[in-house]
């Protein structure tokens, strides 16, 4: 099968598309030929392990998963003998930590996967798991939201989509942050306010928020604490979060009446299916910016890397 490999660490030129053996079902595996699946700021950061700490489980001095992609959609092409929830031809999405930048994954039945939903297509399927696979965690850390005030800060990127709509989803008042091109984006997806960054400091403009969610690290709890009310809560996600959010998070547990909390992405069966009711129930849709075929991965990620892409960047593997 044709996959998207690299062997060393460093800039999107490492990737290429080479032909590997095509995964074998166990027998309580799924067989999924992918239509499509994304580029994510996960996976740019791992193949150019610019965290070093991200080695010791990627693999000290090269890759020992040599594919990436986090997430998918696709169609059953095998099953194994123990499973029960599939049959061939099921069209399916998901997400796992690796092994999507393929023509064919193999995933465990009782892992994130599920019958695509009717109202998406394969491209919006592919692109629905990751950035709430963060988002939630970091939702979930900041206490109930039900009829709380929340900014999101970097609505328009792939956490920042998934971040509003669930936060919507959970009650909360959303004050959306993003650039100019993505003002009518986050409306669309229900912010109760929007702040253009490009116009407007949010952390000068007085107010106060229960909760301040930071979807693409660019930001910092010194920075935004003033706007947070007494209680409030800031969630991070900066990438370097190994480093000083712990010490953050510790401090402000008993120091202070304002809190650092911080989310740790999870892949799991219980969210993929939350967000599948959300979608068919129309309260969550996947936002795409560009699409591009398979064996020009590397030309996409180097637009991921640019850090202005808006929602999802989807790699089209079928077709």
């Amino acid at each position: 099968m044709r996959a998207v490999v690299y062997e060393r660490y460093g800039p999107p030129e490492v990737l290429r598309l080479a032909e590997v053996n095509r995964p074998v079902p166990n027998d309580d595996e799924v067989l999924v030929r992918i239509h499509a699946t994304t580029v994510t700021r996960t996976d740019a950061g791992l193949r150019s392990a610019e965290l070093v700490i991200s080695r010791a489980f990627t693999g000290l001095l090269r890759p020992k998963n040599p594919i990436l992609g986090m997430e998918f959609s696709g169609e059953v092409e095998a099953i194994g003998s123990a499973v029960t929830q599939f049959k061939v031809g099921d069209q399916v999405f998901g997400g796992r930590g690796s092994g999507a930048h393929a023509e064919f994954i193999a995933i465990r039945e009782s892992q994130p996967i599920d019958h695509k939903p009717a109202n998406m297509s394969f491209e919006e399927a592919a692109a629905v798991f990751d950035g709430a696979s963060l988002a939630l965690p970091c939702l979930a850390a900041a206490g109930s939201l039900e009829g709380r005030s929340i900014v999101v800060y970097g609505a328009s990127g792939s956490v920042g989509t998934a971040g509003l709509q669930l936060a919507k989803t959970f009650g909360a008042h959303a004050t959306a942050v993003c650039s100019t091109k993505n003002v009518d984006l986050v409306k669309s997806l229900g912010a109760d306010e929007v702040v253009d960054r490009t116009q407007e400091d949010f952390t000068q403009n007085g107010r106060k928020y229960d909760v301040i969610f930071d979807a693409v690290g660019k930001t910092s709890f010194r920075e935004t604490r003033r706007s947070l009310k007494p209680g409030g809560t800031f969630v991070d996600t900066d990438p370097g979060y190994m480093f000083h959010v712990p010490l953050l998070l510790l401090a402000t547990r008993w120091v202070g009446d304002r809190k650092v909390k911080m989310g740790i992405a999870r892949f799991t069966k219980d969210d993929l299916l939350l967000l599948k009711d959300l979608i068919e129930a129309g309260k969550f849709r996947a936002v795409i910016d560009r699409t591009y075929p398979l064996e020009d991965v590397v030309e996409a990620t180097r637009y991921v890397e640019t850090g202005h892409k808006t929602g999802n960047v989807v790699l089209k593997v079928v077709g």
